[in-house]
């Protein structure tokens, strides 16, 4: 039979902390869709208006390059549009080299550490340890000098190269979670005249397939954010990711007023295959990271 749970005000209190956590979570994303399904004019005779006003289609037509100036200034944008097909290319391009690069790189280095015995080992992990205390923002000078002097600027090379040979928290993501693996299935191999190469990515790498996805997951959604490096090294629209775009698309804007619902809908469109990777794959990548933590 079943049985009527007893009333528990501490679990009601919990309840209704986690909603309201979760609503609060939510609601920029609401607020951002509401807005660019709205029409600028109307946002600005309704600006608090919690449903959408005016609704138009207009700022999406415009971010994808769809609407022409006469459509544009009609619902409220600026007489220019912005095809963001490009920029996604440029993303698509920039995120996956470099989280490929960085990912195999890391993926070697936390090998040798975890398996290959050399003199050393432990206090150059040691002193790999330090750079995750180093904040990212002090590399940017000396790359963006190392590039230009290179003569990178404006290319993908220039965007990429700094970020794709070394991560020391991959490093030693991957090292804790090798660490806690049998040897016994490498060892055999070895003994079975196996090299090193081999042993390394037909026997442990399908092992370490669960921690090599999630940080090729957070690496790739990290870069598709990132907005300061490409700011630095960039200045030419060829090679400029999505995120420099909604500020091309401000910029273009001729009025005193920013075309709000033109960069929410461009906001929307960089956000979104961001979101829906992390909503497939938030359980593998929460799962894969406490159980490295737990080695």
């Amino acid at each position: 039979m079943l049985t009527r749970r007893r009333f528990s005000f501490g679990r009601t209190v919990a309840w209704l902390y986690l909603w309201i956590i979760v609503l609060i979570t939510v609601f920029p994303f609401y607020w951002i869709l509401r807005t660019a399904l709205s029409s600028n004019y109307s946002l600005l005779a309704h600006p608090a208006s919690v449903l959408p006003t005016g609704f138009s289609w207009g700022a999406f037509r415009r971010v994808l390059g769809l609407a022409n100036s006469a459509e544009a200034i009609a619902d409220g944008g600026s007489g220019t549009s912005v095809n963001l097909a490009p920029y996604i290319l440029n993303s698509v391009i920039y995120a996956g080299i470099t989280t490929i690069l960085v990912v195999f790189f890391s993926y070697i280095a936390a090998y040798a550490f975890s398996r290959l015995q050399w003199k050393g080992r432990e206090t150059m992990f040691s002193l790999l340890l330090t750079a995750l205390m180093v904040p990212g923002i002090l590399t940017l000078l000396p790359n963006f000098v190392l590039v230009k002097n290179l003569g990178l600027l404006n290319t993908y090379a220039g965007m990429i190269l700094p970020g794709a040979l070394f991560s020391a928290f991959n490093i030693f993501f991957l090292r804790q979670f090798m660490l806690g693996l049998s040897e016994e299935t490498e060892e055999a191999a070895l003994l079975d005249g196996a090299g090193r190469l081999r042993v390394m990515f037909s026997i442990t790498l399908p092992m370490t397939n669960g921690p090599v996805t999630t940080l090729s997951i957070l690496g790739f959604i990290g870069l598709w954010n990132d907005y300061f490096w490409p700011l630095l090294s960039t200045t030419d629209a060829k090679v400029q990711p999505l995120t420099l775009a909604l500020a091309v698309f401000k910029q273009s804007s001729p009025q005193s007023q920013p075309d709000w619902a033109g960069l929410m809908a461009a906001t929307l469109v960089a956000a979104l295959p961001m979101l829906a990777l992390f909503m497939v794959f938030g359980k593998r990548i929460v799962n894969s990271i406490g159980f490295s933590g737990l080695k």
